[in-house]
């Protein structure tokens, strides 16, 4: 199973959720790749695919959106999943957090098997005009490791070979003991 695992990030938060997704799917048994959206020109050679996107504005990073608009005829012939990352408190491990319209929109476009909101990053001396505002009250760091593995464990999960029609291994049964 190769999965693919991209993500629109625009200072690194996402991203480093992207990269604990697809160590966690390593360690799970999964071939994974890691790609920025902007990297990848085919999704036809991954059996699944990931797209994560930070949140602005409640709305995705743009290359992440560009990304589903672009490969969409191929991503609705794989199993797909989303991710995004955005709230700068706790919310997000408090209870699951529906997508945003326009992550709904895209979700629905490839019919993408699931969706998963997680905490965001905001670095103190994050540069930009909102963000620096942003910074002052809301710097922090709400991405939890437990809750990124827990939902990547379940994503693969759906991935394991039994799940997807093949039998799965068969166990050779314990050799009699000689007499």
């Amino acid at each position: 199973m190769r999965v693919l695992v991209t993500y629109g990030s625009k200072r690194g938060g996402t991203e480093g959720i992207a990269r604990r997704i697809a160590e966690t799917l390593r360690d799970e048994g999964l071939d994974v790749e890691l790609h920025p959206p902007e990297d990848i020109d085919e999704v036809s050679a991954y059996d699944a695919v990931i797209v994560g996107g930070a949140l602005y504005a409640n709305r995705w990073f743009r290359s992440a959106r560009h990304f589903v608009h672009r490969h969409a005829q191929k991503l609705r012939e794989r199993p797909v999943w989303f991710f995004s990352s955005g709230p700068l408190d706790d919310t997000a491990e408090q209870h699951e957090i529906a997508p945003t319209a326009q992550v709904q929109v895209l979700l629905s476009q490839v019919g993408a098997r699931g969706h998963m909101t997680f905490g965001g990053r905001l670095e103190k001396d994050a540069k930009g005009f909102i963000a620096h505002a942003m910074a002052r009250t809301h710097a922090g760091d709400w991405r939890d490791s437990g809750h990124i593995q827990r939902w990547a464990r379940s994503v693969a999960a759906e991935l394991r070979p039994e799940r997807e029609g093949f039998p799965a291994p068969v166990e050779s049964a314990p050799e009699a003991p000689s007499p």
